[in-house]
């Protein structure tokens, strides 16, 4: 049986996103298909329609996306229909690659997604956004990329462990290692890097600084725990990360934002042997320069979080809790809920800098 749905298509680099139907065909094995109730809007979505990500047009759109099971093809054990779920990226490989059986899940080096292809109505076949394509009515997923949580939980705010929260409060917890007493820095306060304050905030760090040229993304970030702020459009943020930590720089930075200038600005901006996080998604012709002395002789670390060294069955659901217990505010992400025709308008207001996260709610 194939099911037509609503869906958001990128047909060309550049060109406005359209609502257009879509074929998405009953669950294979090793399959689940999904109705999808709530899918964040992420710039990561905008990369893909601009061509930054890979240009195997057209696009189904939308990966941070919360749902129900509606079938399962052969052999799923993981999930079952009517279970609550988000979804996430990439379905580990049990066991198989050297990642999984050294104990580091998180780096499964044989991922795998869906197998058979969403198309057009005319049948040309769709290249879904992460694997996942979730800025439809249904989406079809590998059974291994759904992660069931407390039920309970708001779509909207769930959604967004998919992809941009996970990621930021992973690079401070789980990459950056922030823990009690610690002090810590986040260049870049959009969605990935208010994560990373969140976290730092449920880690019991001390000081959390946040760092960005718009005042009011500095503003939101107090709310989220950022215990100072930094507008690195009138001061420098490494002299003032360093000011406010007695001169030594933070234990921990997270460059949310991915590019040279910004790396840098964690690299110098940490503690002897501190820590630096690159989170943020740097474009592909990007390159950094170092003196290897100064890499060499301030020791510590520069770790780059790939999905915040997340691994969605342990995170997912201890995130969600976290939430439940009023310990973080994952809806507070929402910045508003919107249609599926209106995903085009949240690409200009990320551009501005107007949300955290825009959510399509179905």
């Amino acid at each position: 049986m194939t099911h037509e749905v609503r869906a958001v298509v990128a047909r060309q680099k550049g060109a406005p996103v359209s609502v257009e139907t879509v074929l998405v065909p009953d669950p294979g094995p090793g399959e689940a298909l999904v109705r999808v109730q709530a899918c964040g809007v992420c710039p990561t979505d905008l990369h893909y329609r601009e061509g930054g990500i890979t240009g195997e047009f057209p696009f189904l759109l939308g990966h941070e996306a919360a749902g129900v099971v509606e079938s399962v093809g052969e052999g799923v054990t993981e999930v079952a229909p009517g279970d609550f779920v988000v979804l996430n990226w990439r379905a580990l490989c049990g066991g198989r690659c050297r990642a999984c059986r050294n104990g580091k899940p998180w780096y499964c080096f044989d991922t795998r997604n869906a197998g058979r292809p969403m198309t057009l109505a005319d049948g040309t076949p769709l290249s879904p956004a992460l694997g996942i394509g979730a800025f439809a009515e249904k989406t079809l997923v590998a059974a291994g990329q759904c992660t069931m949580v407390n039920p309970t939980a708001s779509p909207a705010a769930a959604a967004l462990l998919g992809c941009g929260v996970t990621a930021g409060f992973g690079a401070a917890v789980n990459t950056g290692g922030v823990g009690r007493g610690d002090s810590i820095a986040v260049i870049g306060c959009g969605g990935v890097g208010m994560a990373a304050i969140a976290g730092a905030k449920v880690a019991g760090a001390a000081r959390i600084i946040a760092v960005d040229v718009d005042e009011r993304k500095l503003r939101w970030a107090e709310t989220f725990g950022a215990t100072d702020t930094v507008d690195s459009s009138r001061t420098d943020a490494v002299e003032a990360i360093r000011r406010l930590t007695g001169g030594f720089g933070a234990d921990v930075v997270v460059d949310a934002v991915g590019r040279p200038e910004t790396y840098k600005q964690a690299f110098y901006a940490r503690d002897l042997a501190g820590t630096a996080v690159l989170v943020g998604a740097p474009t592909r012709e990007l390159t950094v320069e170092l003196p290897l002395l100064e890499v060499f002789g301030r020791g510590g670390a520069l770790k780059s979080s790939w999905y915040g060294d997340c691994l969605p069955s342990r995170d997912f659901p201890a995130l969600i809790d976290l939430y439940l217990q009023g310990r973080f505010d994952l809806a507070g992400f929402v910045s508003e809920k919107i249609a599926l025709d209106e995903v085009e308008s949240a690409f200009a207001k990320i551009h501005r800098g107007e949300v955290l996260r825009s959510v399509v709610v179905l």
